[in-house]
């Protein structure tokens, strides 16, 4: 017996023809595309580079296989390509790097919340660009979600009541509120170091995109709670917004190999890191670049509500020394 194999004409509709330097090929149906035989550097030529960021802002999250020449050093002179990299605002970069590194191993390593990266400060990180550099057997894969998507689906009225909210971010978020396995290591480097210097930010639920003019939601587990709302009323309107986010309509799904290199817009998704893969080691790398307050569709911006005055990371060793 013999297996259909699909027809080259089907296989072809899965690319974006709107690319002429790049092969994209889409992932689902609103957010992911995978991009082939392109080797990635800081010395991309401009052509290229331009048409990378475009495939990015139209699919939101963008997947290399095979970027195994890429060594830390190479890896952030690509997210130069993107702006100003940034080290994480609390978490120790990896030595002479701005590096975020993820290790299983180590209290930090598992992203399994849906979040936007480090909503807690005003001017939010624009893109991240992860590098698998150890990768487990199987599990551990990544989702995304359209964060556009899940504005474009809400009814009117519930579009309308979400543009008019803000909501407080603050990496002091309650860890244990979207997880059912809470492990005593994790909950330990979450409160010494993650939180080692509190940040709060105060950001639009619906902001509009600053290159793609698209409307949005930013939510995620950073938010302590909407502005004005108690406590029980901002609980439920956010589980109500945050569900429309994650439904699979809005998703895709990545399953890492060694070496891949996975570049998302973080104005334009959020993401999770399934727990799925026990003791196996997995060790992933971010280069992060640095963005701008968001906007809210009338006009006014992000804004600052805690900042430390100096956060380093010798500040931050400090802390974690004090506190073993």
């Amino acid at each position: 017996m013999t297996t259909a194999q699909p027809s080259t004409a089907h296989a072809d509709a899965a690319f974006d023809t709107s690319f002429k330097n790049l092969r994209v090929r889409r992932l689902a149906g609103r957010i992911g595309a995978e991009i082939h035989d392109l080797k990635l550097s800081g010395s991309l030529d401009e052509a290229t580079f331009s048409e990378l960021y475009a495939a990015l802002l139209k699919h939101k999250v963008v997947f290399l296989r095979g970027q195994g020449h890429l060594d830390d050093a190479e890896h952030q002179a690509f997210g130069a390509r993107f702006g100003k990299t940034v080290a994480h605002p609390t978490v120790p970069a990896r030595e002479g790097t701005r590096i975020f590194e993820l290790d299983a191993s180590k209290g930090g390593g598992r992203a399994d919340s849906w979040h936007t990266d480090v909503t807690f400060i005003d001017a939010f990180p624009k893109v991240s660009i992860l590098r698998g550099v150890t990768i487990p057997a199987y599990g551990g894969d990544t989702v995304w979600a359209s964060t556009v998507a899940a504005y474009e689906g809400l009814p009117e009225d519930l579009k309308r009541l979400a543009e008019g909210l803000w909501a407080v971010h603050s990496n002091d978020y309650d860890y244990a509120a979207q997880r059912t396995d809470i492990d005593p290591t994790r909950l330990a480097h979450h409160q010494k170091v993650f939180v080692s210097s509190v940040f709060e930010a105060e950001h639009p639920v619906v902001h509009v995109h600053p290159e793609t003019g698209e409307r949005a939601l930013l939510l995620g587990h950073f938010i302590k709670r909407i502005s004005g709302l108690t406590t029980a009323e901002s609980a439920r309107i956010f589980e109500i917004l945050q569900n429309r986010v994650i439904r699979l309509e809005n998703t895709v799904r990545w399953n890492w190999r060694q070496d891949d290199v996975a570049i998302w817009d973080n104005r334009a998704t959020q993401h999770y890191a399934i727990n799925d893969y026990g003791d196996q080691p997995r060790v992933v790398r971010r280069v992060t670049v640095e963005g701008e307050a968001a906007v809210s569709v009338d006009g006014r911006k992000s804004r600052t509500r805690t900042r430390p005055e100096a956060v380093n990371d010798e500040q931050i060793r400090q802390v974690i020394a004090q506190s073993a």
